[in-house]
């Protein structure tokens, strides 16, 4: 594993790809850097697993403009955490807002997200 600095930017541009990811339905980013065992927790508290997970991102997000704020990104050995906030454009133009975790360890040489956790106001 690399040092916490180089773990920090990958971390954070995998973050801000994990979001952009999601606003463009972008599975194959998706497919590329969720672990074998990966779970999400959606806003409406549902546990699923990645392939739900990935046919979910298919069929494309109820909002738009997803972005993400007040990223903060904790290095725990080879594990790490992901909090931040987001603002979104919901489907009747208003604005929105939500929160997440994410958590990443690195394995096989590169960082994974293995769980994530989604919540909107």
């Amino acid at each position: 594993m690399s040092d916490d600095k180089t773990s920090e930017a990958a971390l954070a541009d995998l973050n801000h790809n994990y979001v952009r990811a999601v606003d463009e339905a972008d599975v194959a980013w998706f497919d590329a850097n969720l672990a074998s065992d990966f779970r999400n927790t959606n806003p409406d508290g549902t546990l699923i697993d990645r392939p739900t997970f990935l046919v979910q991102i298919g069929r494309g997000s109820t909002v738009r403009d997803i972005r993400e704020h007040d990223v903060i990104i904790r290095i725990l050995g080879d594990f790490a955490i992901i909090h931040a906030r987001t603002s979104y454009r919901k489907p009747d133009g208003s604005e929105g807002a939500g929160r997440y975790t994410d958590d990443w360890q690195f394995r096989d040489g590169r960082w994974q997200c293995v769980s994530a956790h989604v919540s909107r106001a």
